[in-house]
This record gives C-alpha cells, sequence and structure tokens, in this order.
C-alpha cells in the first residue's frame, strides 16, 4: 500500500514527504519528477511567487543511482521565498534583542493576519485550534502544499508508465469558455502535446485563448475565476478496485483523492452530472462480444464510454474519465465583506498575493492525485515489492482477462 505523508507551510523553509510501500527496482528520471512541479507552476493567472520559486526534489532517501530501493521516498521541496520571511516564520523563539528589532517588529506587523478570508479555512481553522493568528492556519491549509504532492503522484506516473499506463490531464472549461473537443480517438501523447502548447493547459486552441480572455478580464476586476479540469488513463487492467466494501470503490476513492485538493468543490466520473437528467438507454454502454480482433484482448467491446472506465467500483478496461470543479480562488483583491479578529467586527477580508486563476495548476495537481490513487490500486492488488515482481504480475493477469481464440463464439467465419 503507498501512504504519502506531508508537512511544511507554505512560507517555511521546505516541504516535507514522505511516501512508503514504493517497490523497488524503478529507474527514476529526476528530471520527468521536476518538469511536473514546473508544470504546476505555470499556467496562465497565476501569482508573482512563481517567479520566485523553481521547484526542484531534494531526495533525503528511497533513491540510489537513480533506482527506487524499497525503501520510503523521503524528499524536500526548499521554499526560496522564506528568505523573505526570516521573523515571521522562525522555528525557535525569538531572543530579546530580535524581539526589541525595529526590523522584527516591523515584519510581524505587516505580516500578521487579523481578518478572516471568506471561501478560506481561516475562520474554522482558528476556532478548531484555537489560534490566535490567521497566519498560524492559512501557511499550512495554502494550496502550497500540492507541490509534495504533485513529485509524489510524478513518481506514481514514471511507476504506471513503466506499466505501459499511460495518464494525462487538461483544462476543460475557465469560466463560461469551454472546451467542446472531442479526444475520444487521440492518444494520451497526443492530448498531452496539445496541452503543452497552450497556456492553459488546454487541447483545444480556439478555447484556449478564450480562457485567457476570461482570466484576463477578471485580473483587469481584481477578481479570480474557477473552471474544471479533467484526468484521462488509458490501458488500465480490468478490476482495480473493488465492489466488496464502500471505501475500496474506485470511484469512492478518486472523488476523496480529488476533493483533498483545495479549492476542489466536485467530482464526476464519465457522464457524471450530465447521466443524471439522462435515460439508462442514453447513460449505460452496450456490450459485444468482441470478435473483431485477430489478436488477444478484452472479451467485450463498447462503442461508447459514459461511464467512464468505472463501473461497480472497479476499472472496466475503459478509458478512466474523471473530472474535477474548482471554485475561484477565495483570495481577491476586491475584499469581501468579512470581520476582524480576536473582537470580530465588521471589516473587508485581509489580501495577500494570489492567483487570478489556478485551473491549469490544478489539472498537473488533479492528475498527481489520479495516478496516486491508481497505482496505490495495482499495489493492492498485485505483488509489489519489486517492479520485476509487479510487472510479472500484472502481465499474467492481463493474459488471463484477455480473449484468446479458444474462447471465440462457435460458428466464427
Amino acid at each position: 500500500m503507498l501512504r504519502l505523508l506531508t508537512a511544511g507551510e507554505s512560507h517555511g523553509k521546505a516541504l516535507v514527504s514522505i511516501l512508503d510501500g514504493f517497490p523497488a527496482g524503478l529507474k527514476v528520471d529526476l528530471d520527468a519528477i521536476n518538469q511536473e512541479l514546473a508544470l504546476r507552476q505555470g499556467g496562465y493567472g497565476r501569482s508573482g511567487r512563481q517567479k520566485i520559486e523553481t521547484d526542484q526534489v531534494e531526495m533525503l532517501g528511497g533513491l540510489r543511482h537513480g533506482i527506487t530501493s524499497g525503501a520510503p521516498l523521503a524528499y524536500t521541496i526548499a521554499n526560496k521565498d522564506n528568505s523573505n520571511w526570516q521573523y515571521v516564520m522562525k522555528v525557535r523563539a525569538l531572543s530579546a534583542e530580535e524581539e526589541a528589532s525595529d526590523e522584527s517588529k516591523a515584519q510581524f506587523l505587516a505580516k500578521k493576519i487579523d481578518r478572516f478570508r471568506p471561501g478560506h479555512a481561516d475562520y474554522a481553522g482558528l476556532i478548531k485550534y484555537a489560534q490566535r493568528d490567521v497566519r498560524d492556519v492559512l501557511e499550512r491549509s495554502s494550496a502550497r502544499e500540492t507541490a509534495s504532492r504533485v513529485a509524489a503522484g510524478a513518481f506514481c506516473r514514471e511507476l504506471l508508465k513503466a506499466l505501459d499506463v499511460r495518464v494525462t490531464s487538461h483544462v476543460v472549461q475557465i469560466g463560461t469558455a469551454r472546451s467542446e473537443r472531442d479526444l475520444t480517438n487521440l492518444s494520451i501523447d497526443e492530448i498531452e502535446a496539445l496541452c503543452r502548447s497552450s497556456e492553459v493547459y488546454c487541447a483545444d486552441e480556439k478555447a484556449s485563448e478564450a480562457m485567457k480572455q476570461e482570466i484576463l478580464a477578471c485580473q483587469k476586476e481584481g477578481d479570480s475565476i474557477g473552471g474544471v479540469v479533467e484526468v484521462l488513463v488509458d490501458n488500465l487492467p480490468i478490476g482495480l478496485g473493488s465492489y466488496t466494501q464502500w471505501d475500496r470503490r474506485l470511484d469512492s476513492l478518486l472523488a476523496a483523492a480529488l476533493m483533498s485538493i483545495q479549492a476542489i468543490k466536485a467530482v464526476e466520473v464519465g457522464d457524471g452530472f450530465a447521466a443524471a437528467s439522462r435515460k439508462g438507454s442514453a447513460v449505460h454502454d452496450a456490450m459485444y462480444p468482441n470478435v473483431d480482433t485477430a489478436e488477444p484482448g478484452p472479451p467485450v467491446k463498447r462503442p461508447t464510454n459514459h461511464a467512464g472506465g468505472v463501473e461497480g467500483g472497479m476499472t472496466n478496461g475503459e478509458r478512466l474519465i474523471v473530472r474535477a470543479y474548482m471554485k475561484p480562488i477565495p483570495t481577491i483583491k476586491q475584499g469581501l465583506p468579512s470581520v476582524g479578529f480576536p473582537n470580530f467586527e465588521a471589516d473587508r477580508a485581509h489580501y495577500e498575493r494570489s492567483d487570478v486563476c489556478a485551473v491549469p495548476a490544478a489539472s498537473v495537481v488533479a492528475r498527481a492525485m489520479v495516478c496516486l490513487t491508481v497505482a496505490n490500486l495495482f499495489t493492492d492488488k498485485f505483488a509489489a515489492d519489486s517492479m520485476a515482481e509487479l510487472a510479472k504480475s500484472v502481465s499474467d493477469y492481463r493474459k488471463s482477462c484477455q480473449f484468446v481464440s479458444s474462447r471465440q463464439p462457435k460458428g466464427r467465419d
């Protein structure tokens, strides 16, 4: 079983992560891990902080000569902006000299937060943990933490790639601008190539420009904007997940993973929301005997994939399609009506440097969380102490699920 534990604050020295249960023997391309981190920092509409940080993983354990050892993958991601928060985020108690320092006092006053931001964890977090400064909540609830998850997801993506499973993500919608391009017949690599040429990570060139205009309009208004991202996974074996318990169902696990991302407010698999207003005959994917191929393959074929590759809490062999809906970033220059702390008097919400739109970045985080979820199911179902036994176990299982000639219907020409 894969387990990810993260720690660290937004403006602290570093983010710290441990990814436990990772198989031994995987050759890891650290440049690919860092490339995912760079993509998380990119995308049209991001804040100025992305120009300060250049995220890179620093491995502390679990990797030797570029190959995983089976030990927990331990790594940090430095926060370069920490140098500008010397006193505010200092771990040790300030000395008497520092407390008396005009510079120290100025930094504390400038960075102290005494007004809640609607839509953030500020209010509930301060009450829950009995804090006296909203910053103690902001620093950990910040989406900066997702850098740790993107790195973990990138490790898992490398694992899945070694098993011939391909994963990508793209932006479907920002504000009212939506891509209507049909990606059904495009490969994962083709979709990814299209997204890499878009500043908003969208596979539709025309929609990309419309999305940029939506972001620009919000930026001029001092507002923020949300959208929809989609993650696609190809070549998954049939039967990952389970119907036997509620907490083992794949759609349940995917929903939990994606809803854990800051600002994600809804998740759908396949046709999801649209399916609720349709008749069953237009929702469920008809099945036909797969007798049209000379090569071994799945025993059935389907002309549609409304289910998004998931039936009964398990993969069904079709492309996995899952979407996450992101609300607009709550920190906006307009400053929504709010209250101050500790007196709870009427005020305006605190504003701190923030994105106008983080939907492109969210597509990278969503991809990471799906990779982590799916990779965990592989280690749960198959022997996975080493990549060699994992690959063999998966290969043997795939063969057992194939439609071989001896199972073809009688009377076929």
